[in-house]
């Protein structure tokens, strides 16, 4: 007998009460806690694009959480996976918005209804994040080039009860020009088959969160500076000509994956757009 007991450092003694997590695929039905709701329910869901699984309890009611640490299998730790799928291409199940993807479904015939945008960096944006959705919807989206002749481009379209506009307007802000604009249009007798809606970024640039391409805030450019260039020369990026601001906004929009990327001023406006031009 050892009169002075065990050796309380011998094996492995930081091995946490419960045991260490170990990696487990969420496949549907498993029943799972999460630790820090105490949240128990049956894994009914898994987004590979999200990475989230979805837990519905005995009473039906579901809760979405991230994949990861934090998950309790049978009362052991586990660090929950997305399921292993058989060999083959993976489609997504969301689409760069955050809706359900709909897939091998035919682009719709073009609507009567049109969402138009200031510029071609604002077009490529919104293609880039809600294409998908547009083409289901049947939705067209024309850049005009400028906020100053919208009364112009709305009197050539004339707009109608199934024939609605949306638009989408850089920088519209209290006192702005932008604004003075968009406030004369909703009062002419097209105004009620229009809505204009805008973010307060001086550029569509801005809409793209700076963390996602490696810098904690967007420059601030002084006035009577080319706010792009100025942004380009601030970030020390080329931006000696048209082609150097090109290429810039090439990487910018490449940093985007999707909606999470972009700021929320911007994607609750697009959405808005989207709704007032369908809704017909």
């Amino acid at each position: 007998m050892d009169r002075y007991g065990t050796d309380v450092l011998s094996g492995d003694w930081r091995v946490p009460k419960r045991g260490r997590a170990v990696e487990t695929p969420a496949d549907p039905g498993l029943v799972v806690e999460e630790v820090t709701t105490d949240w128990c329910g049956e894994i009914v869901a898994v987004d590979r694009d999200l990475d989230t699984v979805t837990l519905e309890d005995r009473r039906g009611k579901r809760r979405t959480f991230p994949l990861g640490t934090g998950f309790l299998l049978e009362g052991k730790p586990v660090i929950l996976t997305a399921p292993i799928t058989k060999a083959g291409p993976v489609r997504p199940t969301r689409t760069a918005s955050g809706s359900i993807a709909v897939h091998d479904a035919k682009a719709r015939v073009a609507r009567a209804s049109r969402i138009f945008v200031e510029g071609r960096h604002d077009a490529e944006l919104v293609e880039k994040v809600w294409g998908d959705d547009l083409r289901i919807e049947g939705v067209v989206v024309e850049y005009l080039g400028g906020v100053d002749d919208l009364a112009d481009h709305l009197r050539d379209f004339k707009p109608g009860p199934n024939r609605r506009v949306g638009v989408l307007v850089d920088h519209l802000v209290a006192g702005s020009k932008e604004s003075r604009i968009a406030q004369n249009i909703m009062k002419s007798p097209v105004g009620k088959d229009v809505l204009i809606v805008g973010h307060p970024f001086i550029d569509i640039w801005q809409a793209v969160k700076p963390a996602r391409l490696g810098f904690a805030e967007w420059p601030k450019v002084p006035k009577g500076i080319d706010w792009k260039k100025g942004t380009c020369q601030q970030l020390g990026w080329p931006h000696r000509d048209q082609a150097d601001i090109a290429r810039a906004w090439k990487h910018i929009l490449g940093g985007v994956r999707g909606f999470q990327d972009l700021d929320p001023a911007l994607l609750g406006r697009v959405e808005e757009l989207i709704d007032f031009v369908t809704l017909v």
